[in-house]
């Protein structure tokens, strides 16, 4: 930025880095998706439309920034998890926050129409973001064991809510009062009861939320004409055969014939009554059925590359251990 007599109103800006050597949390939530969800038609008490979109912008913002390692959504929220050493923005609080949320925002809306095709936006939608440092792994889990359960929670309410309202002929009014003070059991009676719905046969995306990793793309095997090494075949020259003399192709492969002097030339009706030479006793030819050694044809080896990652999205429990136990990298820092 060129200096001018003006720049002094820099100083009034004040520097808002993040203590380093600690895991950051990004949540950001619809603003007024109450409102917008009601404008735009969506089904309750949810709308898969509406959930995949949101997964998809968070796809994006985690391909963006690799030092996201987790993400966990559901309804209009989404949370991200940043590894510890990460140096995004030299932890500017203010510059993740404000990237982060516009980045996932413009995401929501580019890619509107792919889900909603026959509903255009009738206003932008808008999201809020904040940022929370947390100093261990088991804040981490935590967290988001809060964040899954509150899931749970409010979908149950919503299940519930909307089928005394669509099924039961209740008002919204009505229905708040049939649900007050109820618990997780009165619900499950009443949606069990009334409508013959069960619960835990729901699609585990409104039960659990979207949880979104980073998994390694296995290599596929090597062809089994790759076994040998080019570098070895090519050592091994093995030249043509003479137009009128037929060589059975497995000794063709294993017993090169030397190719006669430059000075000297054959006639052909000479060279088929020349006997082959023969190979020394100790050396054995081997026949197609006859596996190769390891010295004569190692195996090839494929070069060392960095894996390709790919990012899912699940809906699974991750409360229990399993999930953090078979993913260690998520809090490896």
């Amino acid at each position: 930025m060129a200096g001018s007599k003006y720049a002094y109103v820099r100083n009034f800006e004040l520097p808002d880095p993040l203590l380093p050597g600690t895991f950051m949390v990004f949540r950001l939530d619809g603003h007024s998706f109450h409102r917008f969800s009601d404008e735009h038609g969506f089904t309750k008490p949810n709308d898969v439309r509406a959930l995949e979109l949101m997964d998809h912008a968070a796809k994006d913002l985690m391909e963006q920034h690799p030092d996201i390692v987790l993400a966990f959504g559901e309804s209009d929220e989404f949370s991200f998890l940043l590894r510890k050493s990460a140096t995004l923005y030299n932890r500017r609080q203010a510059k993740i926050i404000s990237t982060l949320t516009s980045l996932f925002t413009s995401s929501y809306v580019f890619h509107w129409s792919s889900y909603f095709p026959d509903c255009p936006l009738k206003y932008p939608p808008s999201f809020d973001g904040r940022l929370v440092l947390y100093p261990s792994e088991r804040e981490i889990r935590d967290y988001f064991a809060w964040r899954q359960t509150d899931t749970h929670i409010n979908n149950l309410y919503n299940t519930t809510f909307w089928a005394l309202v669509q099924q039961g002929g209740q008002s919204t009014t009505e229905a708040h009062a049939t649900l007050k003070g109820t618990f997780a059991k009165d619900k499950n009676e009443i949606l069990f009861s009334r409508f013959k719905m069960n619960y835990n046969t729901l699609d585990a995306r409104f039960r659990k939320g979207s949880t979104l990793v980073r998994e390694e793309i296995p290599e596929p095997p090597l062809p089994a004409d790759e076994e040998i090494p080019t570098s070895v075949r090519e050592e091994i020259p093995e030249p043509p055969p003479p137009a009128d003399e037929e060589i059975p192709t497995s000794v063709r492969e294993e017993i090169p014939e030397p190719p006669p002097p430059a000075d000297e030339k054959i006639p052909t009706s000479v060279r088929e009554e020349i006997p082959e030479p023969s190979l020394p006793a100790d050396e054995e030819i081997q026949t197609s059925e006859t596996p190769s050694e390891p010295a004569a044809h190692p195996a090839r080896k494929r070069k060392k590359t960095k894996p390709r990652i790919r990012i899912v999205v699940l809906h699974c429990d991750i409360i229990k251990n399993d999930f953090w136990d078979t993913r260690p990298e998520i809090l490896s820092g």
